[in-house]
């Protein structure tokens, strides 16, 4: 049997976030994050309500219901973003990931952005592409690298 190819670190971390993504509880989005230091991983989040209650699966999207556009509004919704939840981990957890590399099925909305800013972060990879752009030129001024690769094949190879 041929071996298939062998991802890079960048592809394999991103792939791991798709997985990641696969515990989401919003209907719109199914979004992940990791991060990693060092080709470690140090914490992982997807997007999702609040531990202990009640989700959009649940409840149904507050944000469809009104109609308000996906990028807008972000205090009208009951999800926490994959990229917030990976860094709350690592502060209830007490898990340094200053100078690290965010791996995520999307591009950062300007909340997000904010945050990975401030815990010193360095580094921010996609394949995916989120509706709010903002980002960009906090990102460049404060010097947190951004690369978008080509969308990772999502599947497993076993060898057995």
């Amino acid at each position: 049997m041929k071996r298939s190819k062998r991802p890079d670190w960048d592809e394999y971390f991103l792939k791991l976030s798709y997985l990641v993504a696969e515990r989401s509880t919003c209907v719109r989005h199914h979004v992940g994050a990791v991060i990693v230091r060092d080709k470690r991983i140090l914490t992982a989040g997807y997007n999702g309500a609040a531990s202990g209650v009640k989700d959009c699966l649940q409840l149904g999207c507050m944000r469809n219901e009104k109609g308000i556009p996906s990028g807008e509004r972000h205090e009208i919704c009951r999800a926490i973003h994959a990229e917030q939840n990976a860094i709350i981990q690592a502060g209830l957890h007490g898990i340094n990931i200053a100078d690290s590399t965010v791996y995520c099925t999307h591009s950062p909305c300007i909340l997000c952005a904010k945050m990975i800013v401030n815990c010193k972060i360095k580094k921010f990879v996609t394949s995916g592409k989120y509706s709010d752009n903002s980002f960009r030129q906090l990102f460049k001024e404060a010097a947190v690298e951004f690369k978008t690769i080509k969308h990772p094949r999502l599947t497993i190879t076993n060898l057995d």
